[in-house]
């Protein structure tokens, strides 16, 4: 058992790891998930229950009481250190040479040079980091929190293959994730948690089916938030161009691109965080909502409290602001309307962030970009990490604000996603932005993906 103050992460979860197997954890965003691996890796202590490793029972006051049991993990948000190079970040981990040596050859590619800083890495490189830290000890026991959120599909794949391998040459892996393709893929089997409960212990994966899992992860009642089917929409006024393609009000347009071709920076340029070498983007007056694709170091200050995250930016916001001060008590009333209307699970308004689930984390970034009325929201991967019924909420949520007039640029690493949302669909190739045919399908904007012309 497990409690954050009045919350109750963890009240009857049962879970057993055997040797040689990759075990998938599954649940709902807030079901527990990763308060369980947080224990099992001594990040903190559990108020009732106990840890055994090899059958005896272990006291993990810290991470590396962890460690020193060969138990490495990689967590759901980044925790390298941006300022320093890889290998500086990897010497943290483990401080041998033949453990960063044997790291490297293992899951390096040439993009992940020793010498680059963790800041210059994209997010896909950033989470390949994560995993060589995790192996760099030399564990026999590898907990994955959302290992893949990040990741395009060829790289999903690679991981796997490396998990996979893990496991044969006899190490054990907890992996976490809400894409049930990757259960069927790579796992031998199966518990799933549910409201901090376990609900299915260790069925074997070749028992199960999609609809069992889903129905065990969302329980008997449990249908996530249905989305709207997608509609054409007509097109309201320019509100943005991006080279020759204009941008309207009331559009929800999909942005579909391989990691590293201008994606990033174009939509950036949007907002206007980053000035584009590539694009020629002009945008009319009016607010812009942002939501980037790291919630926890770009979206989100997570030791501060959800009140506090939902003022940053916003402090002269009359809602809240007093002659050049804030009014706390109406900020906090503000802040528990929010909580109340996007149902973020929390103990109050005056929780710190760290202490919400990822989804309930993604949900107040969402809020905070449409609080303030924008009339263009940018959404970089604004799923990753959520489960089913979250993830279609999120999907709701986006689709409301463009019929209210919003024009919505949403990328995802999720082609299916981009295509099945977006109205229109753009694909960025090495620096240069294109529109896909109207109702193009998968293989068509793939083509455009990789260069090839429909």
């Amino acid at each position: 058992m497990k409690s954050f103050g009045s919350v109750q992460a963890l009240r009857g979860a049962d879970f057993v790891l055997a040797p040689g197997e990759v075990h998938a954890l599954l649940g709902e965003n807030g079901a527990g998930k990763s308060s369980l691996l947080h224990v099992a890796y001594g990040m903190f202590p559990s108020d009732q229950g106990e840890v055994r490793v090899d059958g005896a029972r272990v006291l993990l006051h810290s991470p590396a009481d962890a460690r020193a049991l060969h138990i490495g993990m990689v967590h759901q948000h980044f925790t390298s250190i941006a300022a320093l190079t890889v290998a500086e970040n990897i010497a943290l981990s483990a401080g041998s040479h033949a453990a960063r040596q044997g790291a490297f050859r293992r899951v390096s590619g040439g993009a992940l040079a020793p010498k680059l800083r963790a800041e210059e890495l994209s997010v896909a490189l950033r989470q390949r980091l994560e995993l060589l830290k995790a192996l760099a000890i030399g564990p026999r026991i590898l907990l994955l929190d959302e290992p893949s959120a990040a990741l395009a599909p060829s790289e999903i794949e690679a991981l796997l293959a490396e998990v996979k391998q893990f496991a044969r040459e006899g190490g054990s892996v907890v992996l976490v994730t809400h894409k049930l393709s990757e259960v069927f893929a790579a796992a031998d089997r199966v518990t799933v948690l549910r409201q901090g409960v376990t609900v299915l212990h260790g069925a074997a994966v070749s028992s199960q089916s999609a609809a069992t899992l889903a129905g065990a992860m969302l329980g008997a009642s449990g249908r996530g938030a249905a989305a709207p089917p997608r509609t054409r929409s007509t097109g309201g006024h320019e509100v943005a161009r991006i080279d020759d393609i204009v941008i309207r009000s009331g559009e929800l347009i999909g942005v579909a691109a391989v990691e590293g071709n201008g994606q990033r920076e174009m939509l950036r340029g949007v907002v206007g965080v980053e000035r584009p070498s590539h694009f020629n983007i002009r945008v009319a007056p009016g607010a812009i909502g942002f939501i980037p694709e790291d919630r926890t170091t770009e979206g989100l200050i997570p030791e501060l409290s959800i009140i506090e995250n939902l003022l940053l930016g916003r402090e002269n916001d009359v809602l809240w602001s007093r002659g050049g001060r804030i009014d706390w008590a109406a900020a906090k009333r503000h802040a528990i309307r929010i909580i109340q209307e996007f149902e973020i699970q929390a103990s109050g308004p005056d929780a710190p962030v760290r202490t919400l689930s990822g989804g309930n984390q993604q949900k107040l970034v969402l809020a905070r970009a449409l609080q303030a009325r924008p009339s263009i929201l940018v959404a970089e991967n604004p799923t990753r990490g959520l489960d089913l019924r979250a993830t279609a909420e999120l999907h709701r949520r986006l689709q409301e604000a463009a019929a209210r007039g919003v024009a919505v640029l949403l990328y995802s690493a999720d082609l299916d996603e981009v295509i099945e949302l977006g109205e229109r669909v753009l694909v960025v190739y090495r620096g240069r932005v294109s529109e896909a045919p109207v109702r193009a399908d998968r293989q068509i904007v793939g083509r455009l993906m990789l260069g090839l012309g429909t």
